[in-house]
C-alpha cells in the first residue's frame, strides 16, 4: 500500500483543480454546490471528453428538499463548473443518480424518489439529454414499483442488452424501513429502456449495490454492499447478466456502504471503497434516518426478524477512502492507495452543524487519456474530486 498524506481540510469548495499530495501531478477539487448536504456522486466521461458528475443535495438525506444535481469538467479545463439542479419534487427526497451513456448517443439521467426517510416507498425517476447534459427533457417515471433502489451504471451486454442493477429495499406494514430484508435484482430491457423485466439475484439478502463489471465475452462479475457491515460480496454471472450466482464474501471488509468498481484498461479491476467494517464501529445507530420525525415510517423493530436472520449495521466508520486492485478478475483483492483518512464518523447525516466525517460513496472512471478520475462524498459537504494517473497503482 503506498503511504500518502491526508488531504487539507480547508479545500475551497469552488471547483478548482489543485495539487494532491497522493501522488505527482495528481490533483484535487470540490465539486461547487450551493447544498448543506452533498451525497452520492457518480462520474461518466462523455463523448467529448468532458467529465460530468451527478450527486444529491439539500439540507438532508431524507429530506424533501433533496434534489439532483449536475456538473462537468470540461476537456482541458481547470475547474468543475457550477451546479445545476435537475430535479425539484417538494414530496420526495431525491436520492442516488447514475448517468448512462446508450448506444444511440444519448445520455440517460436516473435517480430514486421517496417519501421522506422510507426507502420501501422509492421509485426510479429519469430524463434523457440529446446534447450531452446541456439541456435535458422531461422527468418521467422509469421504475414505478415501490422500494426499487438503484446506485450502480446501467451495464450493455455484448448482445445489446440493458442490465440495471436495482436493490429492492422490503420491510414488513407498520415496520420502519431499516434494510434488514433488503435483497438484490437486475431489471433487463431488450428494447432501449422502453420496457424493463426483473431477476432477482438468488440469495443476496443484504447484499446491495450491485455493481456489475463485464470481464470479457458473456462473462460478468458483480461486486456489493453488505448490509450486515462486514465484507464485500461476489457473484458471478457467465450469460451476458441474465442469470447470477449466489453473493459470496471476499477478503475486503465492508462497513455498509457504498463501493463502485471497473475494469481498467490494463485489464485489472480498481474498487473504492472503505476500509472498514462494524469491527472498527465503537456506536452502533438504529438506521441511516433515525434524525428524522416521520410518523407515518411505522415503528422500528424491537427484536430481529429471526433467530437466524442478521440485521443491518449502522454506524461503522466510512473512512479511509481506499483502492484496491485485482489481477484476477475479482477473485482476489490488493490493497493498493488509501485516498483519503479520517475517523470516518457516521452516527449522524447532520451537515449543517458539521456532525459528520465521512468520506464514502465513492465512484471511479478511466477516462480516455487512461487518468483515473474518483469521486466521493467529503464530510456530507461537498463532493470531492480527485484524479491521477495509473502507474500509481
Amino acid at each position: 500500500m503506498t503511504d500518502v498524506a491526508t488531504l487539507a481540510d480547508t479545500l475551497p469548495q469552488d471547483g478548482v483543480l489543485r495539487p494532491n499530495p497522493v501522488a505527482a501531478g495528481a490533483t484535487v477539487a470540490l465539486i461547487p454546490s450551493p447544498c448543506v448536504q452533498n451525497h452520492a456522486a457518480n462520474l461518466l466521461e462523455l463523448p467529448n471528453g468532458d467529465m460530468a458528475c451527478v450527486w444529491f443535495g439539500g439540507t438532508q438525506e431524507g429530506i424533501p428538499d433533496i434534489s439532483i444535481w449536475f456538473s462537468r469538467l470540461r476537456r482541458g479545463a481547470g475547474a468543475w463548473s457550477p451546479a445545476v439542479k435537475l430535479s425539484d419534487d417538494p414530496t420526495r427526497s431525491e436520492q442516488n443518480p447514475v448517468l448512462f451513456l446508450a448506444p444511440d448517443g444519448r445520455l440517460w439521467l436516473l435517480w430514486t424518489a421517496q417519501i421522506n426517510g422510507r426507502q420501501d416507498t422509492a421509485i426510479v425517476r429519469h430524463r434523457i439529454s440529446t446534447d450531452g447534459g446541456e439541456s435535458w427533457g422531461p422527468i418521467e417515471t422509469l421504475i414505478g414499483t415501490p422500494g426499487t433502489f438503484i446506485r450502480q451504471p446501467v451495464i450493455v451486454a455484448g448482445d445489446g442488452t440493458w442490465l440495471l442493477p436495482v436493490f429492492l429495499c422490503r420491510t414488513e406494514p407498520g415496520i420502519a424501513w431499516v434494510g434488514d430484508d433488503d435483497v438484490s435484482a437486475v431489471e433487463i430491457s431488450r428494447d432501449q429502456g422502453r420496457s424493463w423485466s426483473r431477476t432477482e439475484v438468488p440469495s443476496s439478502l443484504g447484499a446491495v449495490h450491485m455493481n456489475i463489471v463485464p470481464l470479457g465475452g458473456a462473462e460478468m462479475v458483480a461486486l456489493y454492499r453488505s448490509r450486515w457491515a462486514d465484507h464485500v460480496r461476489c457473484s458471478r454471472s457467465r450469460d451476458g447478466g441474465l442469470s447470477w450466482s449466489a453473493p459470496e464474501d471476499t477478503a475486503l471488509p465492508n462497513n455498509n456502504s457504498s463501493i463502485q468498481a471497473i475494469r481498467l484498461a490494463d485489464g485489472r479491476l480498481a474498487m473504492v471503497h472503505n476500509w472498514a467494517s462494524r469491527l472498527d464501529a465503537r456506536e452502533r445507530r438504529l438506521s441511516l434516518y433515525d434524525e428524522i420525525e416521520d410518523a407515518e415510517a411505522g415503528k422500528a423493530r424491537e427484536t430481529a426478524p429471526g433467530d437466524d436472520r442478521p440485521t443491518a449495521f449502522w454506524g461503522a466508520p466510512r473512512a479511509p477512502m481506499t483502492l484496491s486492485v485485482s489481477d484476477d478478475g475479482g477473485r482476489t483483492w490488493r490493497r493498493a492507495l488509501d485516498i483519503e483518512d479520517g475517523d470516518g464518523f457516521c452516527l449522524s447525516n447532520n451537515s449543517r452543524e458539521d456532525k459528520n466525517r465521512e468520506l464514502s460513496y465513492p465512484s471511479i472512471r478511466q477516462s480516455a487519456d487512461g487518468r483515473i478520475h474518483v469521486a466521493y462524498t467529503w464530510f456530507r459537504k461537498a463532493i470531492k474530486h480527485v484524479s491521477f494517473a495509473p502507474d500509481i497503482l
